[in-house]
């Protein structure tokens, strides 16, 4: 029987910079009775000794919690024999704590039920918390593990809705599964093991594929009725769309093209390095009702298919082409093709600027998705002579009969996300992200008007709309909870939670607060930006800070969970600020342009000035202790800005970008990025930007503890862009560490690399922002080479 002693006494006292906590407080079990197994043998196979003889036995049980890597002494006095399970793993006296909620059980042996002596204290090097409650701070196992929905489609009659989830266990075991929800209820109707389900376009019924001895089989299921039929066989490999009539599927298949010796070989064109580029695609319709199958498109080109017509007559598809010599590096064709007779409309040819497009309910016009340089520059709102930020994405109407397009969203600051056009009430559906938040919006083609639509969280991160009815799902997160799903009645506005991840995710956790913090900069731009307090907040107190931001042509959005996720930095005792410093889209097409040919400098202007501005507003920050961390072009931000301040006492640059030129060719898409960062400028034309703004150049001006942090298989930002860095610090004599993590890509992927990456980082910072190297000393020893 399990219950909470009373707390008698639970103190700590400094011995020599050390912390003695004496336990007192245990949820109990037992005594319980051990009988001695029978001893056919002295030892057992691999000669171990039986340790425990028969007698009575009690089980206590506390938590510990730490906001610091702790080294500690556990001593247990008034028992002879006992056992120490640390997380479950069998322990001795000497702890190593890392800064998570841990579970302590001592099992020992009481002579008789009078005699229960037992004394526990733990001698650390930081203050520890002892509890029974299960209260706990927020830890990085619980930003990697656990349960959420990362998928919500809704039916075409909007009644009920597939919810796709991914499950982490601890310790990295991953499963991805769907469940058919009753939108009307909530309540779960079946569960399908398999995570690749899809709505037919019109019939209330989900297909999947399925193998038959070797057959690709299409399974259609009756959502209502779970009765099954096959819908498909024989089908040769690729995508699979269905047509909106559902008489039809258009396959797009790859063909391998000409390989390449292994030994030696040569590049065709910069984008010949990438993974499939030598794979062309194409597209086969495959008749439903006869099973005969027919190639639609031919040639050397890829075929991208954008989009098929409500009723089913026409696809709409583009042809990437490849154009070096000038910006931009790629353009499109956009064709309409029969579907039957395969007659060809071409609609735009060598399109600039210009990414997607869909059809009109009635087939009559098409949406594209665009830069505000598409269409000869009829969306720019910006002065004459300027670059448009090209992530600061358009949209346009084309009028297929007059063959003329016209702007949306000129005047509309938010950048354009998820694009999707009602065929139940002609309603063009999107979201965008507005500043750090990613909105839901509708727009009517008709008056041009675009209004928000109220969700309940921060950032949606995926919509559905119901083909035949007023119906949506979605699926976000907030910046102090995790991932959500909702239905929402878009007559009326009125929503509903369907999945709730943050209530199992979350439960006995405590957070701080976010707040919201923007200020006016020197150039006249209001720059916006947020603050995470520690749980136990006490503005008596004075916290380091680590300032968190990207930099580049994207805000950072308001994610509860990112790869650099800011709530865990909070919960081990950090204020951080997060900044959106100018030239980022989703505020406004004035202010997103300021990321074109700068490489940096503006943008490290308005983080040196948030900075200040903060640390001037709250005298809880200890602006002697702030540190600062950026991945990819934020690497290169990170870098930069030791080159121009001295306000950081420590750094942390992820896959960053040390030399402007060097990333330009050699990164996979180092010259199509730089169409964005640095348009029509080249290293044979800018240097003032490519080697004068490169932090490589300026790397005597470095004097921050910098630690540089790389996957060996990036090939976004080769790893040579943090190797370079490193060498020259190194013969610098400045403090730098550089940590590889092998057969990694620009993200770090694997759980346990992941793992130690992130402790990598946090320990970094409190070596340099809370004075205490133990954790970097234990993760890195000093070697004698």
């Amino acid at each position: 029987m399990k219950k909470i002693i009373p707390l008698f006494m639970l103190f700590s006292v400094s011995l020599q910079a050390q912390h003695i906590t004496h336990v007192t407080d245990f949820i109990t079990d037992g005594p319980y009775e051990f009988q001695q197994p029978v001893p056919i043998d002295s030892v057992d196979v691999n000669g171990n000794k039986l340790v425990f003889p028969a007698g009575l036995y009690k089980e206590l049980k506390f938590y510990i919690n730490n906001t610091d890597y702790t080294k500690a002494k556990l001593t247990v006095k008034g028992v002879d024999k006992y056992e120490v399970f640390l997380d479950g793993k069998n322990v001795f006296s000497t702890l190593s704590l890392e800064p998570v909620h841990h579970e302590m059980i001592i099992k020992y042996m009481i002579p008789d039920l009078n005699a229960d002596t037992i004394k526990v204290s733990i001698d650390a090097n930081h203050e520890i918390e002892c509890t029974t409650s299960p209260r706990r701070s927020y830890s990085y196992h619980d930003v990697v593990d656990g349960l959420r929905v990362n998928k919500a489609q809704i039916s075409p009659d909007g009644k009920y809705a597939i919810m796709g989830y991914r499950d982490v266990q601890y310790g990295g075991r991953t499963s991805s599964y769907s469940e058919l929800v009753d939108i009307a209820t909530g309540k779960t109707i079946r569960k399908c093991e398999l995570y690749s389900v899809e709505w037919m376009p019109r019939t209330t019924a989900y297909f999947y594929e399925d193998k038959d001895g070797g057959r690709r089989l299409l399974r259609m299921v009756d959502a209502r009725t779970g009765e099954s039929k096959d819908l498909a066989h024989d089908l040769p490999d690729g995508k699979i769309v269905i047509s909106p009539a559902e008489d039809y599927l258009i396959i797009l298949k790859d063909e391998k093209g000409p390989s390449e010796s292994r030994e030696i070989f040569q590049l065709l064109e910069p984008n010949d390095r990438i993974r499939g580029f030598r794979f062309r695609t194409n597209l086969l319709r495959y008749d439903l009702n006869t099973h005969q199958c027919q190639q639609i498109t031919f040639g050397h080109q890829s075929i991208e298919l954008q989009d098929i017509s409500r009723d089913g007559r026409k696809l709409l598809v583009s042809i990437p082409r490849s154009r070096l010599s000038r910006r931009p590096t790629t353009v499109c064709d956009f064709l309409i093709i029969d579907a039957q007779s395969l007659a060809v409309d071409t609609v735009l040819t060598r399109a600039e600027f210009v990414t997607s497009a869909k059809f009109s309910p009635d087939g009559k016009q098409l949406l594209f998705n665009g830069s505000a340089e598409a269409f000869n520059g009829i969306g720019r709102d910006m002065s004459a002579g300027s670059y448009s930020n090209l992530y600061d994405v358009q949209l346009f109407l084309y009028n297929l009969d007059s063959r003329k397009a016209i702007p949306l969203t000129k005047d509309f600051n938010p950048s354009v996300d998820q694009v999707e056009w009602s065929a139940s009430d002609g309603q063009i559906y999107f979201t965008a992200k507005n500043r750090d938040y990613i909105h839901f919006y509708r727009l009517n083609p008709k008056t041009l008007s675009i209004n928000q639509i109220p969700t309940r969280e921060d950032v949606v991160r995926e919509f559905s709309l119901a083909g035949s009815a007023d119906a949506m799902v979605y699926y976000g997160v907030s910046a102090m909870n995790p991932v959500r799903a909702y239905s929402v009645n878009l007559r009326n506005k009125k929503s509903n939670c369907l999945v709730d991840c943050a209530s199992s995710l979350l439960k006995d956790v405590k957070l701080g607060e976010c707040c919201d913090f923007s200020f006016l900069s020197s150039r006249g731009d209001s720059i916006y930006g947020r603050y995470y307090l520690p749980p136990h907040f006490d503005a008596t107190k004075k916290y380091p800070m680590i300032v968190n931001y990207y930099g580049g042509s994207t805000p950072t959005s308001r994610n509860f969970e990112s790869n650099y996720p800011q709530v865990y930095y909070a919960s081990l005792g950090y204020v951080v600020y997060v900044i959106n410093p100018g030239g980022a889209a989703g505020f406004g097409q004035k202010h997103s342009v300021r990321h074109v040919n700068t490489a940096g400098q503006g943008v490290a202007e308005d983080i040196i000035e948030g900075v200040k501005a903060i640390c001037r507003k709250h005298s809880f920050i200890d602006e002697k202790h702030v540190g600062c961390i950026g991945a990819s072009y934020g690497g290169f931000m990170t870098q930069y800005l030791q080159t121009v301040t001295d306000i950081f006492a420590c750094a942390v640059s992820h896959a960053g970008i040390s030399n402007h030129a060097s990333y330009w060719g050699s990164g996979y898409w180092g010259y199509s990025y730089s169409e964005v960062s640095m348009a029509d400028k080249y290293p044979w034309n800018a240097k003032e930007l490519y080697a004068g703004q490169s932090p490589l150049y300026r790397a005597d001006k470095i004097h921050t503890p910098l630690l540089l942090t790389h996957g060996t298989a990036d090939t976004n930002v080769p790893v040579a862009e943090s190797l370079q860095m490193f060498t020259a610090l190194k013969l610098l004599d400045r403090d730098v560490a550089l940590v590889q993590v092998r057969d990694e890509d620009h993200w770090i992927i694997d759980y346990q690399k992941r793992i130690q990456w992130s402790n990598t980082i946090m320990a970094w910072f409190e070596k340099y922002l809370k004075g205490d190297a133990t954790w970097w000393n234990t993760l890195y020893p000093k070697r004698n080479l």
